[in-house]
């Protein structure tokens, strides 16, 4: 995944109501619960049935680090997905999104402007329309770069052009280098 889709990721679960099982077989429980069987499971983990049988039962409490990291990974990506998908659709229909980025922010203007790239920290909510893009985007798997370009954009309208009262000549901002990224619904 990207590290925009990822960081979107990390928004989303914040808005979890209760945290994901903890021990291995606790994990694994919900994973057959969720797709129905210890076969689908199996093949997931990329382990064998009879492995994932074990943990069920209790009889393995531990897994190994690589394991342990797919299994965390499989069961958040599927936990609490009601609420998960709430807290998108409050984003994109009336909250918005914050995003808050260290990067080289420029942009392209006419002559005579400052328009030099450099790096700024900046915190900025993005109005609903821009979370719905985001999130839209991501579910359609959309790339670390089309995400960064809906982000530029919506930095374009509400950063430097303060919702069309300021620099209504500014053609693209460049959205670079990007050392911190955070989203907050």
């Amino acid at each position: 995944m990207s590290m925009f889709g990822d960081r979107l990721d990390q928004a989303v679960q914040k808005a979890f109501t209760r945290p994901i099982p903890k021990s291995a077989p606790a994990q694994m429980r919900y994973l057959v619960k969720q797709l129905k069987g210890t076969k689908a499971v199996a093949q997931m983990l990329r382990v064998s049935q009879r492995t994932v049988e074990r943990y069920v039962k209790d009889q393995i409490k531990k897994p190994r680090k690589d394991l342990a990291a797919r299994l965390e990974a499989e069961v958040r990506a599927r936990w609490q997905p009601q609420i998960r998908a709430r807290a998108r659709e409050a984003a994109a229909t009336t909250g918005g999104i914050v995003i808050d980025t260290r990067a080289r922010l420029g942009y392209a203007a006419p002559i005579g402007s400052t328009d030099d790239s450099r790096i700024r920290h900046l915190t900025v909510a993005l109005p609903p329309q821009y979370a719905a893009r985001l999130f839209d985007a991501q579910q359609q798997g959309a790339g670390d770069r089309e995400l960064q370009d809906i982000a530029a954009e919506g930095l374009k309208e509400i950063y430097f052009q303060d919702r069309g009262r300021r620099a209504g000549d500014l053609e693209e901002v460049r959205f670079t280098d990007v050392e911190h990224l955070e989203f907050d619904l």
